[in-house]
This record gives C-alpha cells, structure tokens and sequence, in this order.
C-alpha cells in the first residue's frame, strides 16, 4: 500500500478558493535529498503569484504550493552525510512545502537552534534567503549605513529591518498605514513613511540630512523605479526583488550616472542547488548564530492549520498581517 500525505494544490488560477487539500503519495528522496517530516510552512507573496497564475513552479517541479518549511527529518538518501533522523531544520524548496511529508536537497537547509520553534523556523528560508542575497550580499548594506525598506510590515519587510538592525544600520521604511508604521517602529525601524500620506521621496531625504539612503530595498517597482533613483545616496545601491506594480516605468537614469548608482536585482527560485547551498552556507555562518541567541527572529503575524490554507492565502490578499503568515501541520504518524 502506498503511503500518502496531504497536501496543497490549485485547481486552476485565482483567488483562495481555488486551493485544494488533496491526497499525494509519500515522496521519497533521492541522492543527495531527505524527506522531512513538515510541522510548518511559510506563506510567502510568490505563492500568492503562483495561485494566480503568474508563477509557476520551475521545470520539473511539484505543483505542490510552498517555498519554506520547518520539520524533523525522516529519511536520508544516499550521499547525505550532514543530518541525521530526528534533526529540526528548517529548508528552503522549489515547491512541495505545503505537505505532511516533503524531499529537500540537503545542501539548502539549515539547522534549527535550540529554543526556537518550528513555527518560528518555517518562517525563515525563503525571506531570510532573498534579504541575505538582495540587502547584505548584492547590495553591501554595511554597520552604519542608512536603508530604506519599502513594505516595512511585509515578510520581507520585517526580515530586513531585524537583520539590519542586528547588524548594525539604520533602518527607515515605508508602509501603507498609520498602524502600520507603528508596528514597524515595533520590530525595530527607526523610522517609517505612510506613503499614503507623505512622499517617500521627500521625507526620505529628510531623515538623511538630504543625503538620501545608502541603499534601497523595493519589491514593489513601477513608479517606484524613478523615486527610489531620485532618492537613494551618492555612489548608492538600490536591490530590486519583485514589480508588484509592474516591471516597466519611463525613466530617467541620469541619476545613475550622476550619483554612480548601484542597480542590482535577482530571483530565487529557480536558482540551482549549489547557488542556494553557498546562500545557505552564508546564513548558516552569519544569521543562525543570531537566532540562536533569540536576536532577529522572524516576526509571526498568525497561523493556519493546513486545511485553512484558503483563509490564510485571503488573510495574505487582504495586506493585513505584519510579519508572516503560517501554516501548520500534523504530520502522519
């Protein structure tokens, strides 16, 4: 009899209500994989894309929604020599996150300090992966220096302002809300910009003794592409993650050349394994050092059973969380 997990697909593209818990086989783990037992997934704005059909799963991937997890491990395929049965670690996957039982490459997970949940650690692969590579890998953000966070309250938005503050800048962001940025000060922004009721633009150069911020971190994109060259600092460097409101704007790039601006950007999906294992490595050395000492750790907004998958990707539409949404499992014994 072939065993079987649940697990999260769509049927079709559009809102919540198109997800579905249905019944897969196990999987089992190749050369250089394990099968993790999942006792929770992150929710991220990728698998938002991926339900409207705007982001499939890489060639030869699961259809199964998520890009995190955190669970204990079950089985070791052959060549793996790092873990051991019985291990919490938390992982980051092409797909196949939202399960009782998924396979992860080895090389891409990360151990889970002792005192954190798992909950906690479900929700660090894929936005601790994206700040480490975007912020402090591509765009250098150093102790000292200023960044402007857009989407302060975001999953994003919150992993960048711990890390940031952890490692010594100064953070400003900007959120959609008076509420909002009072609960950005909370995680620990020095300041935050309702752009709702203030240009970013300009009360960005006021925070900065009209200097402008060292460096940029925006998913949004649009309109956003322009201000953030008219705002970021001399010899600057802005990291661009995602175009939430679309990836073509009419631009001016004299500030580009004016200022010897830094535009960088990059995707994480589909990036091949040993990309990500050098990423995990990097973190492994750099930030589990720092959760295990309860320093800069992911911000939960709520949790989800598995089978309320739909409430939570609706709770995700509405940009009502601050921090990240969860779900959890009750593996198969």
């Amino acid at each position: 009899m072939i065993e079987e997990t649940r697990a999260v697909v769509a049927e079709g593209a559009g809102g919540p209500e198109v997800l579905r818990v249905v019944n897969r086989p196990r999987p089992s783990p190749g050369p250089g994989q394990m099968v993790i037992r999942v006792h929770a997934a992150g929710i991220n704005r990728p698998d938002v894309m991926q339900r409207q059909g705007n982001y499939p799963p890489p060639p030869g991937a699961s259809d199964v929604f998520g890009l995190e997890l955190a669970g204990v491990v079950e089985t070791l395929g052959a060549e793996v020599s790092t873990f051991s049965p019985g291990d919490r670690v938390m992982a980051l996957v092409h797909s196949g996150a939202y399960a009782d039982w998924a396979v992860v490459d080895a090389p891409v997970c990360l151990p889970v300090p002792d005192g954190m949940s798992l909950v906690e650690a479900a929700a660090v692969p894929e936005t601790y992966f994206t700040v480490w590579s975007n912020l402090f890998q591509r765009a250098r953000l150093a102790p000292g220096e200023t960044v402007l966070i857009h989407g302060g309250t975001s999953g994003i938005g919150t992993t960048a302002t711990l890390l940031a503050k952890a490692l010594g800048s100064k953070v400003i962001v900007t959120c959609g809300s008076a509420e909002k940025c009072a609960a950005a000060l909370k995680v620990g922004a020095d300041h935050a910009i309702d752009y709702r009721s203030e240009d970013f633009v300009t009360r960005g150069k006021e925070l900065t003794g009209g200097a402008g911020p060292d460096v940029i971190l925006d998913m949004v994109g649009g309109d956003y592409i322009q201000r953030n060259l008219d705002l970021c600092a001399v010899d600057g460097r802005i990291a661009q993650i995602a175009f939430q409101h679309g990836s073509r704007a009419d631009l001016d790039l004299q500030p580009l050349l004016i200022k010897r601006l830094t535009l960088v950007g990059s995707t994480l999906r589909a990036r091949p394994v040993p990309m990500k294992a050098a990423l995990a490595q990097a973190i492994t050395e750099n930030v589990v050092p720092l959760l295990a000492k309860g320093q800069a750790r992911p911000l939960i907004d709520s949790t989800f059973p598995l089978e309320e998958v739909a409430s939570a990707h609706a709770r995700m539409d509405a940009r009502a969380h601050v921090g990240k949404i969860v779900l959890t499992m009750v593996a198969p014994q």
